[in-house]
């Protein structure tokens, strides 16, 4: 069986490699095409920004309500006067709390929604594309992006819109208000909001390299969990003795990754330390100028007081502005991520109006195909067979010849650079993607198995069969009756990757899953090497049920097959060198001879001395 299928880059490939090292000027992000994410909830969006627009008024107007308390209630003892604001400023307090609590539940909607959109988008996306991708795609890496980065730009959303906005009205707000009571405080209180705005830009351009070096590391680390963690790796190390080795190569990739995250948490904190100190002397400034008579006429205790309030809710919303501009540079590193997986356009597509063929009857034709998966050598060369409706064409040769890169074209799992591959008639490039799923079912040696039941992994194929549906398929299987055997029958859970199950099992149930889905056109790779005579028994009985009225077309591991087929196909070397049935390539004394010599003349001799069937292996 030809492996080579993702070892290799290739002209099949249609995407660009991802350049880990690459940086975005922020003046050429694409923040349209963010702010489109956005435009879905654009209502939400405005409604927010008018419960802002309240709670900023509210924020602003509490200062001067405790200048009056200062000024025309305490200094004049009015009593009366002193309740009634201190009533309007609880009152205004309680109904800006609540107003507090709904724009936090519709900022939190709104990024939680943007997010559930933008991963449901990348998903699908990802769906989409070739299975080139995927060899050449580590999974924790994918993983890393749809998880790590999406979670980390959603906390990123929920929160910076909201607050910016917020932080806004805020300001605006004050400092209105600021220089109607008293301009000569307002200016003072104006004069240092330059030293929070002027380092803004150096703090997030730090933090938008260290951020995406961050996610690129824990996208290595986590790629490399998924491959050690996972059922097959943890046996593989095992098998080699190889745990502390692994442990010391995880060990330096966590390392790096503290080393990254304690740089990211330091960015920018001098800069902070510098804002939290002028913000701690405000006070005592607004107090010298206020009270000084250098600077002019003294204002009132009343209005000193109400500026030390404005101070803190100019200074804290400019400060938390400054923050959000690093925020914005971090998110560019995540949104520049993930859209380097939604850039890649899928090589296989359905053309604008594609073909769709309900049922198809099964004809199946090469015509001078040829595939490379690298530029250096091709794996097909003028390929030309054909498989008439309910024929079963055989195909056999050495490993590495390109038996299943066929097998894989005829799934349009890839293209072929040259000639075409036609169904009924039709070329696949030219047929609806939906259609060769459905008319075409493929066995592959690999077999594949959910972490969830027998009937969820059988209804895989058809997700609304009846249970009546699943027992048919499963009897014709040959698997039926272990299924029932099971405690819990077809609600069993088959485990990771199937590993509760035998290989043979795990091969039975993969088959009955084709039988259910029906499809007019089988490609198998009959995957009965490993597996124990009893094993193989009961697989070759369900190979038979799904072969019976269907066009197939097999990579022939055993002799029973090669004797039965319609037609024998001997590829060598990306080429078709032989063709026909087996007594006619016998007669012909050429590559097929010396194959059948080397590989199946003692199965054969084997099985006429024990008088029981064919078999054998190649």
């Amino acid at each position: 069986m030809s492996m080579r299928m993702g070892m290799g880059g290739g002209r099949g490939m249609q995407f660009r490699e991802l350049d880990k090292n690459s940086r975005i000027p922020l003046k050429s992000v694409p923040w349209r095409r963010i702010l489109r994410y956005f435009r879905p909830y654009g209502a939400a969006l405005i409604g927010v920004i008018f419960i802002i627009a309240a709670t900023a008024s509210l924020n602003a107007y509490q200062p001067v309500l405790m200048q009056r308390i200062v000024d025309d209630a305490l200094m004049k003892h009015n009593l009366p006067l002193l309740n009634q604001l201190t009533a309007a400023i609880l009152g205004l307090l309680v109904v800006s709390a609540l107003l507090g609590v709904l724009q936090t539940y519709v900022n939190a909607w709104i990024g939680e929604s943007v997010m559930n959109d933008l991963r449901v988008t990348l998903y699908a996306h990802l769906q989409e594309m070739q299975i080139d991708f995927f060899t050449k795609t580590k999974t924790g890496d994918i993983l890393s992006r749809m998880t790590n980065d999406v979670q980390q730009l959603q906390s990123v959303v929920t929160q910076t819109y909201g607050q910016t906005i917020s932080n806004l009205f805020t300001v605006a707000s004050t400092v209105i208000v600021m220089f109607t009571m008293s301009p000569k405080l307002a200016t003072v209180s104006l004069v240092i909001v330059p030293l929070f705005v002027l380092p803004m830009r150096r703090v997030g351009r730090a933090t938008y390299r260290i951020r995406r070096q961050t996610q690129e590391k824990i996208g290595e680390m986590s790629a490399h969990m998924g491959e050690t963690l996972s059922l097959s790796g943890a046996l593989l190390i095992k098998l080699f003795g190889r745990q502390a080795q692994e442990v010391a190569a995880f060990r330096q990739m966590s390392g790096e990754v503290k080393q990254l995250d304690l740089r990211q948490t330091l960015v920018g904190r001098w800069f902070f330390m510098f804002i939290s100190i002028v913000s701690g002397a405000g006070p005592a400034i607004i107090y010298f100028v206020g009270g000084h008579p250098f600077f002019g006429h003294p204002v009132s205790i009343g209005t000193m007081v109400a500026f030390t309030v404005f101070l803190t809710r100019l200074l804290q919303p400019i400060s938390s502005l400054s923050g959000i501009g690093v925020s914005i540079y971090s998110s560019v590193a995540l949104f520049d991520r993930l859209f380097e997986y939604l850039d890649l356009q899928p090589a296989i597509a359905d053309r604008p109006q594609p073909v769709h063929l309900p049922t198809a009857r099964g004809h199946i034709q090469f015509q001078s195909v040829g595939f490379a998966y690298t530029d250096s050598r091709p794996a097909l060369e003028d390929i030309n067979l054909e498989a008439q409706p309910g024929q079963l064409i055989a195909l056999v040769g050495p490993s590495g010849a390109g038996k299943t890169t066929i097998s894989y074209l005829i799934c349009r799992l890839y293209d072929p650079l040259a000639g075409r591959i036609l169904l009924d008639g039709v070329d696949l490039r030219d047929i609806a993607l939906s259609s060769i799923a459905a008319n075409i079912g493929m066995v592959t040696q690999d077999t594949f198995l959910f972490h969830t039941t027998i009937a969820e992994n059988l209804r895989f194929a058809k997700p609304d069969a009846s249970d009546e549906e699943l027992v048919a398929a499963a009897k014709a299987a040959y698997i039926h009756d272990l299924i029932v055997s099971l405690p819990d029958g077809y609600d069993t859970v088959v485990g990771e990757r199937g590993h509760k199950l035998s290989g043979g099992e795990k091969q039975r149930l993969s088959i009955a899953r084709v039988i259910l889905k029906n499809p007019r056109v089988v490609v198998l790779d009959e995957a009965t090497s490993a597996l124990d005579s009893a094993s193989e028994h009961a697989v070759q009985e369900a190979l038979s049920s799904l072969l019976h009225g269907r066009t197939a077309v097999v990579i022939a591991h055993r002799l029973s097959t090669i004797l039965n087929a319609d037609r024998i196909y001997v590829i060598e070397s990306g080429r078709v060198r032989e063709s026909g049935t087996h007594s006619e390539l016998l007669r012909q004394r050429g590559l097929y001879q010396q194959l059948f010599e080397q590989q199946f003349a003692r199965a054969l001799q084997d099985a006429a001395d024990s008088g029981s069937g064919v078999s054998g292996e190649p």
